[in-house]
C-alpha cells in the first residue's frame, strides 16, 4: 500500500493547530517538526553541545535546559545567528522526521502529515511529498491573534511575523 507524505505550513497564528487536530481525528499520522525541535536539543544531545559551544552557556537555564526565549531574541535579531542555528538543528530534526516517517511506514498508515512550520524556507523535505498545504489567513487577523496568544506589542508581533517569508509568498509554493 502507498503512503503519502504531505506537508503542512502556516505562518505564525495562522490557525495551522486547529487544522492538525481536524487531520489527527480524522486518522492521519501526524509528525510535529516543532515537537522534534525541542527533543533534538535536550542536554548531552549532539544539537545541545554545538548550540551552548557556539552561543554560550549564558543562553542555558539553571537546570542546563536551553533558554528558548534568550536563544529566540539572539536569531531573531541577527540573520547569520539564525542560520547558523539552523545549520546546527536542521539536520537532527530531519533524520529524526525520517525515523518517525518510516516507523508510520512500518504500521500501515497512508497518509503522513509533516507539520512544518517553515516548510518554504526550509524546503529540502519538500521534494519527497505528495502535497503541501498551506493554512492561510490575511495578515492583520495573524497579526492580532499572534499579539493576543503570545501577550506581545504590535512592533513585536510585526518582526514575529517579519522572521518568516511572507503567508502570501509561501502560498503561491504550496501544491493546496
Amino acid at each position: 500500500s502507498t503512503m503519502f507524505l504531505v506537508g503542512l505550513s502556516g505562518g505564525i497564528a495562522s490557525g495551522k493547530s486547529t487544522v492538525v487536530a481536524v487531520l489527527r481525528e480524522l486518522g492521519c499520522a501526524v509528525i510535529d517538526a516543532d515537537v522534534i525541535a525541542r527533543e533534538v536539543v535536550q542536554p548531552h544531545l549532539k544539537a545541545y553541545r554545538q548550540i551552548v559551544r557556539y552561543f554560550g552557556t549564558e543562553i542555558l537555564l539553571e537546570n542546563g535546559e536551553i533558554n528558548r526565549e534568550a536563544l529566540g531574541n539572539i536569531i531573531f535579531s541577527c540573520p547569520e545567528k539564525r542560520q547558523l542555528l539552523n545549520s546546527i538543528t536542521h539536520p537532527e530534526i530531519q533524520k529524526e522526521m525520517l525515523k518517525q516517517i518510516l516507523k508510520y511506514f512500518v504500521l500501515g498508515y497512508r497518509y503522513v502529515i509533516l507539520d512544518i512550520p517553515l516548510l518554504f524556507e526550509t524546503n529540502r523535505l519538500t521534494k519527497f511529498m505528495k502535497y503541501t498545504v498551506l493554512v492561510y489567513c490575511d495578515p492583520p487577523t495573524q497579526l492580532s491573534r499572534l499579539m493576543k496568544r503570545n501577550g506581545l506589542s504590535q512592533a513585536e508581533a510585526e518582526a514575529r511575523m517579519a522572521s518568516q517569508l511572507p503567508l502570501d509568498e509561501k502560498r503561491k509554493l504550496a501544491s493546496h
